[in-house]
């Protein structure tokens, strides 16, 4: 099959290229290298140099789009709304209508669970969304994007929020990657990691090999006009983090825009998908470092 995967230079989008070539399909990548990198795409998947925000035309036909294309940083969203609106919600509305007018057979979305902002825990799907953050309202306007153009063209979608991903490649500048590659890289070049906060905050951390076999299931499986939790549903404290990597520590205020806790729900994952994360968060630290 032709699948199209916007942001397939970038940590989540790279790993699933990789996975995608493996399967034997062919894979077009766009990203315009502004956080990703092109020593991360796989020599066998077309790469087209381009920004989601222009006039990109898919040639058609087109199979599948994996929309990951972002500037997902909260910090950066509260500081810069307007470029980041244009690059998450602009951009967003572009893909939508490139995979329109190439009748694309689904658009898989990913999503954040800062859509949720503070809410009793665990989080569900059928909460209201509190987006706290520039970044985390984008992902909601790009929820409902999806699920417009699925109710009123007829175009299926899914969004897939996604709970704190890490891995190799994790860039640790990018929100996805959280703490756990800005922990790696203070302590590979001998500094210390900085918490925000008193590191008493949790987060609900997610393997990128889980999240690509999520992605795949979604692709694969007869569900559209959805959102999923891809969570573990079990979360750890940022002071846990630390100790397993192991260094010195310091602390420093705490971020405007970030939620105390996360912990997801999957039982909506389990269910539909199919889908459970198989990487508990030492084996995931332990690869990493």
């Amino acid at each position: 099959m032709k699948i199209i995967v916007t942001g397939g230079a970038g940590f989540i989008g790279s790993h699933l290229v990789d996975k995608l070539i493996e399967l034997e399909h062919e894979v077009i990548v766009l990203d315009n290298l502004s956080s990703g990198k092109e020593e991360n795409i796989n020599p066998k998947a077309t790469f087209v140099k381009c920004d989601i925000t222009d006039d990109v035309k898919f040639t058609s036909p087109v199979d599948y789009v994996f929309h990951l294309a972002a500037i997902p940083r909260v910090p950066f969203s509260v500081e810069n709304p307007e470029l980041t609106h244009d690059v998450n919600v602009s951009g967003t509305l572009n893909v939508l209508e490139c995979s329109r007018a190439a009748k694309v057979t689904k658009v898989i979305f990913a999503s954040s669970s800062s859509v949720y902002g503070d809410q009793k825990l665990p989080l569900k799907e059928s909460m209201r969304r509190k987006p706290k953050s520039p970044y985390a309202l984008h992902k909601s306007i790009g929820e409902q994007y999806m699920s417009l153009y699925d109710e009123l063209y007829g175009l299926p979608t899914v969004s897939l929020r996604f709970f704190n991903v890490y891995g190799t490649r994790c860039d640790p500048d990018s929100e996805y990657s959280l703490v756990i590659g800005k922990f790696i890289k203070a302590k590979k070049e001998g500094k210390p990691m900085v918490i925000y906060g008193d590191g008493e905050q949790t987060r609900d951390f997610t393997h990128v090999s889980d999240v690509v076999n999520g992605l795949l299931l979604a692709m694969e499986k007869p569900v559209h006009n959805d959102i999923i939790n891809l969570c573990n549903g079990n979360n750890v404290s940022i002071n846990k983090i630390a100790e397993l990597i192991g260094g010195e520590k310091e602390y420093a205020p705490a971020r405007k825009g970030d939620v105390l806790h996360t912990l997801g729900d999957n039982q909506k994952a389990k269910k539909l998908l199919d889908w459970t994360g198989r990487v508990t968060i030492e084996e995931g630290i332990t690869e990493v470092v």
